[in-house]
């Protein structure tokens, strides 16, 4: 087999590693947690970075009007359905078809994964802004407006006396891992033709 094709093997199955490892991970430090609250984000559920994270979450959040962390929501079934359907395809291309369609899999690869990073983005402002009007607690911002609580979509940001942090974890970057060897598939895919020219 081309090394191009095996490439391409190895870029339609690295995603299938996002079944075991997490996709995200979002923590809130704060003085009166010694322990960090936190939760990881799989392609398929929500679980605890320590015991009872998610649950201490929701308590704390149920005071400033904030919706509970669900234990499935309807991506958790349309996202893993997704990555075994874009692997299949990857496979199949793999074995018949030319590199032109390694590219056109790292593009669909690109924009489902571009899809995905929205409907979170959209999920977090959602959940950080969407506030039970009859709250225990409200905070208003300097201009007299409802603050939100919407966590950082990449990095670190300040919420009243809490630090949130939110970065990618080993299954996303298996994800792009196995995105970007598409692309070099491609690219080894093309030489080989050309090789053959010459």
């Amino acid at each position: 087999m081309k090394k191009s094709r095996i490439i391409m093997v190895l870029a339609a199955l690295l995603p299938l590693l996002l079944f075991v490892f997490p996709l995200w991970k979002i923590t809130l430090e704060a003085p009166q947690y010694p322990t960090p609250l936190g939760m990881y984000i799989y392609i398929n559920d929500f679980a605890d970075a320590n015991p009872h994270d998610i649950k201490n979450i929701n308590l704390m959040n149920h005071y400033v009007g904030m919706k509970y962390i669900p234990d499935a929501i309807p991506e958790f079934k349309i996202f893993p359905i997704g990555i075994i359907i874009t692997t299949v395809i990857g496979l199949i291309i793999a074995w018949k078809a030319n590199h032109k369609w390694f590219l056109y899999w790292f593009i669909m690869m690109v924009m489902v994964s571009t899809a995905g990073l929205i409907d979170f983005y959209i999920w977090e402002h959602d959940y950080g802004h969407d506030l039970d009007p009859k709250a225990i607690m409200k905070f208003t911002n300097p201009d007299g407006s409802v603050m939100g609580f919407q966590p950082p979509f990449f990095g670190s940001k300040d919420i009243l006396n809490f630090t949130a942090h939110s970065y990618p974890q080993l299954g996303a970057y298996c994800l792009g891992g196995g995105i970007a060897l598409g692309l070099i598939a491609y690219f080894f895919g093309k030489k080989e033709k050309q090789t053959l020219k010459d």
